[in-house]
């Protein structure tokens, strides 16, 4: 602790002299106040993509969409930060109110969620699904199993004790609006399954039964424009990781990128049979509609909005749907190449070896993210011992070792597919540096963040199994291809080991062993920040964005 103290200090005060230097340049461009340098580690970046490809009628579509997704900021805002209006009206400082825009509340999404407003409290585990006084005791007691349930609040009766109440209950007058929107679009499309899913997920939105709109929305395979919509993912409820938050996203494909990508759809039964695991822990296999596809983002709202943007994602989340249908990966070729170009690159330039620099590539850096969609879809969702699902056996650990499944098997699977030709010539090697430079990407979001923490424990493995050496000199990281396979192969079997038997000791021991941050990563992670390196990008978006007219 001393030693960090000191390397702080150091940094602070050659910072501090620095600003302090007449005539500097380099000095006009650092930030000065706290909440600058909060701001700088985002970079603005336009949400744009080409609709030449698009008829006049399906343009006609996307204000109305975009309109629904401003529907949903509203509902996400209800459900993060219940005060949105009070504290905004008590911030005068430009910059402060547009961090708290970026956040969606005063909590800090890069940091843990620490309150960056001065003189509020820290945030309520349970966001504003829970009341901020329940007991862990009092809701063990409460007797209603629709308290388990994604879809509903728990609120306080007339008489002070604990009640459930459904989202499309609570929400009904935003979610009404929503669906005739959607409805509205439905009409303007020529597409029959993309109206059909349109009609389903209106539905869905008023009775909170997603299934069937989950379905058809994997049945969708001609449609150009994509709307994803709803309470789709649990990370803002930090109470019981249940309650799923109300987010969206307007897509439009990438349909040449996504033609390419096809025949990987295909591979993955093959790829799911030769896991580095025993068989016993690779019995499920996707459904037969498993694809992939490459979309620009146009418009971006809730959840999918606040802090940290996502590169892609692999949909729905429901397990039994994934059972019977498969999933579909999405990747967001648009933001890839903005966080690519905004951070990756300059991360590389720093910590790298100059000699494998050439080795970090954008195409790289696609295919990496592409794979990690497809980790996310095979493996095991189901335990072989009877524990039930593994996200229930691993409880507070899962999403941890889920991402750590994720990371380290797009490493297998690009390996595998190298080997098989399947990479029309791409060097492996490319794959492999981008792949260790995009860890101190996604590192950089420390413990407040799952994927952070699961790249923290794939660092220190890679570490241990010699992976990876660092000049003392300059800091800077040189891989050795070798050792770096086969400990990717010793991580994937631990891993899929861990979901397999449920077992929850295992997976907290990896978490508490490795994943945190060690004064030399935290150095380097200092040097980034020194260099005013960004972690993570803001969108500016809508229709002026597009060239289509307010």
């Amino acid at each position: 602790m001393q030693k960090k103290n000191i390397i702080i200090g150091l940094i602070l005060l050659s910072f501090l002299l620095f600003q302090c230097t007449p005539n500097s340049k380099k000095a006009d461009n650092q930030p000065k106040s706290k909440i600058e340098k909060l701001l700088s580690n985002y970079a603005d970046v336009q949400l744009v993509s080409s609709l030449d490809m698009l008829t006049d009628k399906q343009k006609e579509i996307i204000p109305v969409l975009i309109e629904a997704a401003k529907l949903i900021d509203d509902l996400f805002w209800i459900q993060t930060c219940s005060q949105k209006d009070e504290v905004m009206n008590s911030i005068k400082d430009e910059n402060v109110l547009k961090y708290f825009k970026v956040n969606y509340g005063p909590w800090d999404k890069l940091e843990g969620m620490k309150p960056f407003v001065e003189g509020l409290p820290e945030r309520p585990l349970g966001a504003n699904f829970y009341p901020t006084d329940m007991s862990y005791q009092e809701f063990d007691q409460f007797n209603d199993l629709d308290k388990y349930n994604s879809y509903t609040l728990i609120r306080r009766n007339e008489i002070g004790g604990l009640q459930t109440i459904p989202y499309h209950k609570a929400y009904n007058e935003k979610l009404v609006k929503i669906a005739e929107l959607l409805k509205e679009a439905a009409d303007l499309t020529d597409d029959e399954s993309f109206k059909k899913y349109l009609e389903l997920r209106a539905v869905a939105l008023l009775n909170d039964k997603y299934y069937e709109s989950d379905i058809a929305w994997m049945e969708m395979k001609n449609n150009v424009i994509d709307f994803l919509v709803g309470p789709i993912e649990d990370v803002e409820d930090r109470l019981y990781y249940t309650k799923a938050a109300y987010q969206s996203m307007l897509l439009v494909r990438d349909n040449e990128s996504s033609k390419d990508l096809e025949k990987y759809s295909l591979l993955t039964p093959y790829l799911q049979q030769n896991l580095p695991v025993d068989a016993k822990y690779k019995t499920e296999i996707p459904g037969n509609l498993s694809d992939i596809m490459v979309y620009d983002v146009l418009y971006c709202s809730g959840n999918w909005n606040s802090g940290s943007k996502k590169i892609a994602i692999t949909l729905p989340f429901d397990g039994q749907v994934q059972l019977k249908v498969g999933s579909r990966k999405l990747q967001f070729k648009n933001v890839i190449e903005a966080k690519f170009e905004k951070i990756l690159m300059p991360i590389s330039q720093l910590l790298i070896d100059k000699d494998q620099l050439k080795h970090v590539t954008a195409k790289a850096f696609f295919d990496n993210t592409m794979f990690y969609e497809i980790g996310s879809a095979l493996g095991i969702k189901n335990t072989i011992n009877n524990k039930g699902a593994v996200r229930d056996a691993l409880k507070d650990q899962n999403n941890i070792i889920a991402e750590c499944k994720n990371d380290i098997l797009s490493l297998f699977f690009v390996t595998k597919l190298y080997e098989m030709g399947e990479m029309n010539g791409a060097d492996l090697m490319d794959n492999y540096v981008t792949y260790m430079a995009d860890v101190f990407r996604s590192v950089r979001f420390g413990i407040s963040n799952d994927q952070g923490v699961a790249n923290m424990i794939r660092f220190y493995y890679f570490e241990e199994k010699g992976a990876f050496t660092r000049d003392k000199k300059d800091g800077k990281y040189k891989i050795n291809f070798d050792k770096m396979k086969a400990a990717m192969l010793d991580l994937s079997e631990e891993i899929l080991i861990i979901q397999g038997n449920g077992d929850y000791i295992a997976a907290k021991k990896l978490v508490d062993d490795k994943g945190f941050i060690r004064d030399d990563l935290l150095n380097d992670l200092y040097r980034l920040q020194k260099e005013n390196i960004p972690k993570d990008i803001v969108f500016i978006q809508g229709l002026n964005e597009l060239g289509l007219v307010e």
